[in-house]
């Protein structure tokens, strides 16, 4: 919010206009864990501008600053994300950690364990009886990988995307290291989960990911995931209520547009019907009686689209390039929109939890 005092406010859509509520709810956090869903009767509300206006000016190229505009729809919240959790998704996690990050391997391998793996994964429950026998008979044959493991074994792959505060909303660029030569968008549907463990509605996000890096060795995931702009989410949260719940997010779909400055194009869908494990087990495997988020949590749920579409030489798939525009969109939840640069290249992450609580305090919001 610009003023005399700006810094960021917690605000709902009704129609075209845009309400804050932030003297109501300093963060979005706490409207979660208070509310759940949006309130009657708010005695703190207050009309900033529309929403046409305001998206208007959220994208980072002819952004006023000195005019609203949009965020991340997420703040104090840990940024938590399951991984494996479609089969075709998978499939490309093991290709990379053979080909230990190589592009230029990938299309052989994948031919490869198309003939090798003769199981229909798709079909197989993550920890049951016949995942047990799958990963027997692809132990034998020397097969087996991280990945298999977390995709069907019985423990979902749970992991810390990125720290609260830091994930960039639509508009705003995306980052990939500069070191990287094989990344891609990640398209995922966004759960918000309030401190009790209550899923309380959905949004968008990209996961961004250095395929080359993850490739080399699972155990560098933190670098893979985690760097500057790495994490998109949005465009806004859609609360849960009688016409939008849990099974509308069961049977979304959810598509991926990217365009590149060189004139290429890819698109492709994919369905929240074909996920492997349901977003209550996820949600129930990250927050309970072992583990708490007082502050709730975004669980990124997975993504089935893992782009092999050539860009360039054949074989080598697909990678980003700096100025590619990727849009993610679901007709439920709208569409979150990011322009693609270096890390290093986009403004740095300087506004954390410490200046969030100074600034809310600086505006009496405390």
């Amino acid at each position: 919010m610009p003023g005399e005092q700006p810094g960021p406010a917690v605000i709902i859509i009704r129609g075209n206009d845009v309400i804050d509520v932030t003297a109501m709810a300093p963060t979005v956090s706490e409207y979660c864990n208070r509310l759940g869903v949006e309130p009657d009767g708010l005695d703190a509300e207050t009309p900033i501008g529309s929403f046409a206006e305001i998206l208007g000016n959220s994208h980072a190229a002819n952004r006023h600053a000195d005019l609203p505009y949009f965020l991340s729809p997420i703040d104090l919240h840990a940024i938590k994300a399951a991984g494996v959790t479609f089969v075709s998704s998978l499939l490309e996690r093991v290709i990379e950690e053979r080909t230990k990050g190589d592009p230029s391997l990938a299309a052989d391998v994948r031919r490869e364990l198309a003939g090798e793996i003769d199981a229909d994964l798709s079909a197989v429950r993550p920890g049951s009886a016949e995942a047990g026998r799958i990963k027997d008979l692809l132990v034998a044959r020397d097969l087996w990988s991280p990945y298999l493991e977390v995709g069907i074994g019985p423990d979902a792959e749970l992991f810390t995307k990125a720290q609260p505060m830091s994930s960039v909303g639509t508009g705003a660029e995306i980052g990939i290291h500069p070191s990287s030569t094989w990344n891609n968008p990640e398209p995922e549907i966004v759960l918000i989960v309030n401190a009790q463990g209550r899923i309380v509605g959905a949004t968008l996000g990209n996961d961004v990911n250095l395929r080359d890096v993850e490739g080399r060795s699972a155990l560098l995931l933190g670098r893979a995931k985690d760097n500057n702009g790495s994490c998109a989410i949005g465009p806004f949260i859609r609360l849960f209520d009688n016409g939008f719940t849990l099974d509308n997010v069961r049977d979304c779909d959810v598509s991926l547009q990217v365009k590149g400055v060189d004139g290429f194009e890819m698109s492709g869908t994919s369905s929240m019907s074909q996920i492997s494990r349901d977003p209550e087990d996820l949600v129930a495997q990250t927050i309970g009686a072992t583990h708490q988020y007082p502050d709730g949590l975004a669980l990124f749920t997975g993504t089935m689209f893992a782009p092999t579409k050539d860009r360039g030489e054949a074989g080598l798939g697909f990678t980003h390039k700096v100025g590619d525009m990727v849009t993610i969109s679901a007709p439920e939840l709208g569409g979150l929109v990011n322009r693609v640069n270096h890390s290093d290249r986009i403004p740095a992450w300087e506004f954390g939890t410490g200046e969030l609580m100074k600034n809310l305090a600086k505006r009496g919001l405390l």
